[in-house]
C-alpha cells in the first residue's frame, strides 16, 4: 500500500540504527525505536476504532511520544490536530466541535476540563504527559512492533492547523500530504541538509513552525535533533556545541544575544541559523552578525502554506528581506481591492500559489472562496513589496494597514526608524480611532535595559525621516510587547488596550 508522506519521511528510516533524538539528559532514541513507538501508538488508535481520515486533537506536552503520535497518526491515515498547549477548555471545545475530532489526547491535569466536552461532543479521550505516561501509552505498550500503514495519496487531508483567530473564530487550514511533503524536500535542497546533520530544535510542536519544517526536513533527510523540551539559554548552550544547525524565532536570537557566553567560540562549527513565525529586526541580523560572523537565514511562511520564501544559503541574506520565492512557489504583489498585480517597488497584499498551498478551509467554503482566487493563488493578507534585486520585503499584515486621513500608512516603515533610535530596544506601530482623521499613530516602544528613551530627540528623528502624516502621534514606554506563542507581536492586543486614547472627551 502508499503512502506517500508516511514512505517519504518516516518508513524509509525502518530498521535504521541512526539517532534521531538526541534528549536533554544524553540518551539517544534511534530511527528503527522510534518508528516501533509511533507502530504501537498507531495499533492502539486502531483499537480505539480511530479510522482513517478521522481527526485526532492533540493537546500535549513536547515529548518523544508526542512526536511519536504524530508520526502515528501519519501512518493510520489519521488527520492531525495539533493544539497549543496555552489553549482553554473553552478554545479547545471550539476547534474539537469544529473539526468532529474522534479523539483527544491531553495532559492528565486536562482531563477534569475536557471529559465533559469528550462526553458532549461523542468524542474519545486518552491521556499523554510530559514524561511520556498515560492512558495513550498504557494502551500502545500492548501492540506489536508494527503496524500496517493506510493507503493514502499524495491529495489525501493529513493535518489540521487552525489559525490564530484574531479577527473572528479560528479557521482550521486543510493541509494535504503533498502540502507537507513538497515543502520539506524543497528545504532539503535550499538549505543544504544532509544525514550528517544534527538540529538543535527547541521550538514547539504544535505549529507549522517546529513540526512541519523542522521536524520533517530532520525526517526528509535521516539526520538527528537534539529534542528540547522548550527554549532555554542554558539548555541551548550545553547542546549546541554538538549541533550543526538552529531553527528559532527573533527572541531565540536576541536571548542568545543578551548572553555572554554566545560568541564566536560557541557558533563556530554551526552550519546554518534560520528564523521565522515573526519578524527579525535587522538590528537583530547585525548584531548576530558581528557577534558570531553568521547571517541568520530569514523565511517566510504561514500556517495555510508552510514555506512561501527564503533568503539564499549561498548568497546575500538581506537583512529586513525574506528572500526569494522557492522553487515551485510563484509569488505576486496585488492592489488589494482590485487584485492588478503592481509593479516591483510598490507595496500592496502578497499573493502565493503552489504545491504548499492548503487545500481550504474545513468547513468553510465561503472563507476559502474569499481568500483563495480561482486560479489557485491564496491572497496571504500580509502585505510587502519585491525590491530592485528580486528580494521580498514584508511591510505588515493588511489589517495593521493605518488609514489617516485619507493616507495608507504601513506601521513596518515607522517602526524601523523607531528602532534605531538611541535606548529603544523595540517598537510597534498601531492605529487608533481619531475623531479628525478616522486613525491616527501611535508608537509603543519597549527601552533597552538601563536606559529610558528621550522621546523629544526621537521624534526630531522621525520628523527628519518620514512625511508628517506618518508622524506618531503619541509615543508610549511598556516593559515588553504582547506576542503569541511564536514571538509575533499581538498588535490586536495593544490597538484593545491603547484604542480610545484620542477618544471624545478623554484627557491626554
Amino acid at each position: 500500500m502508499a503512502n506517500p508522506l508516511y514512505d517519504r519521511l518516516f518508513g524509509c528510516h525502518a530498521g535504521s540504527a541512526a539517532p534521531f533524538l538526541i534528549l536533554p539528559d544524553g540518551s539517544e532514541l534511534n530511527y528503527d525505536a522510534f518508528l516501533t513507538k509511533a507502530a504501537k501508538i498507531a495499533g492502539y488508535l486502531s483499537e480505539l476504532g480511530i479510522r482513517p481520515g478521522d481527526r485526532l486533537a492533540a493537546q500535549i506536552t513536547k515529548s518523544p511520544e508526542a512526536l511519536a503520535l504524530y508520526a502515528a497518526c501519519v501512518q493510520a491515515g489519521i488527520v492531525f490536530l495539533p493544539l497549543n498547549t496555552a489553549y482553554t477548555a473553552s478554545e479547545v471545545t471550539y476547534f474539537i466541535e469544529n473539526s468532529g475530532a474522534a479523539l483527544i489526547v491531553c495532559d492528565s491535569n486536562a482531563m477534569g476540563d475536557l471529559v465533559p466536552v469528550a462526553a458532549t461532543l461523542n468524542a474519545q479521550l486518552a491521556t499523554l504527559d510530559a514524561d511520556g505516561s498515560g492512558s495513550l501509552t498504557d494502551g500502545a505498550a500492548g501492540q506489536g512492533d508494527s503496524f500496517a500503514t493506510a493507503d493514502r495519496s499524495i491529495d489525501d487531508l493529513a493535518a489540521l492547523l487552525y489559525t490564530s483567530g484574531t479577527t473572528g473564530r479560528s479557521k482550521g487550514a486543510m493541509l494535504s500530504q503533498e502540502n507537507l511533503l513538497s515543502n520539506a524536500e524543497v528545504l532539503v535542497q535550499e538549505w543544504r541538509f544532509t544525514s550528517q546533520d544534527i538540529l538543535l530544535h527547541a521550538l514547539p510542536i504544535f505549529h507549522t513552525h517546529g513540526l512541519f519544517v523542522a521536524t520533517n526536513v530532520a525526517l526528509a533527510t535521516g539526520s538527528a535533533m537534539i529534542f528540547l523540551p522548550k527554549f532555554d539559554v542554558d539548555e541551548v548552550l550545553a547542546h549546541l556545541p554538538r549541533a550543526t544547525t538552529m531553527m528559532g524565532v527573533p527572541t531565540f536570537y536576541t536571548r542568545l544575544l543578551d548572553d555572554l557566553r554566545f560568541d564566536g567560540a560557541a557558533s563556530r562549527h554551526m552550519r546554518l541559523f534560520t528564523s521565522g513565525s515573526a519578524p527579525l529586526l535587522a538590528e537583530t541580523h547585525d548584531k548576530f552578525r558581528e557577534r558570531t560572523g553568521h547571517a541568520i537565514l530569514e523565511r517566510y511562511g504561514m500556517t495555510e502554506t508552510n514555506m512561501n520564501t527564503s533568503n539564499p544559503y549561498d548568497g546575500d541574506r538581506r537583512a529586513g528581506t525574506v528572500g526569494f520565492p522557492l522553487p515551485g512557489v510563484e509569488l505576486k504583489i496585488c492592489d488589494p481591492s482590485t487584485g492588478v498585480e503592481l509593479p516591483q517597488g510598490e507595496v500592496g497584499q502578497i499573493e502565493v500559489r503552489g504545491p504548499n498551498v492548503f487545500l481550504g478551509y474545513w468547513q468553510m467554503p465561503e472563507k476559502t472562496a474569499e481568500e483563495m482566487r480561482s486560479d489557485g493563488f491564496f491572497i496571504t493578507g500580509d502585505l510587502g513589496l519585491i525590491d530592485e534585486r528580486g528580494y521580498v520585503q514584508i511591510v505588515g499584515r493588511g489589517k495593521d494597514l493605518i488609514i489617516s486621513g485619507g493616507y495608507n500608512i504601513y506601521p513596518k516603515e515607522i517602526e524601523l526608524v523607531l528602532d534605531e533610535q538611541p535606548g529603544v530596544l523595540e517598537s510597534a506601530v498601531i492605529g487608533v480611532p481619531h475623531p479628525d482623521f478616522g486613525e491616527t499613530v501611535i508608537g509603543i516602544l519597549v527601552a533597552e535595559r538601563g536606559r529610558t528613551p528621550d522621546e523629544a530627540a526621537i521624534m526630531k528623528a522621525v520628523a527628519k525621516g518620514l512625511a508628517r502624516f506618518k508622524h506618531p502621534r503619541k509615543l508610549i514606554v511598556v516593559e515588553e510587547l504582547p506576542r503569541n506563542t511564536m514571538g509575533k507581536v499581538q498588535k490586536n492586543i495593544l490597538r484593545q488596550q491603547f484604542g480610545d486614547l484620542f477618544a471624545v472627551g478623554k484627557a491626554l
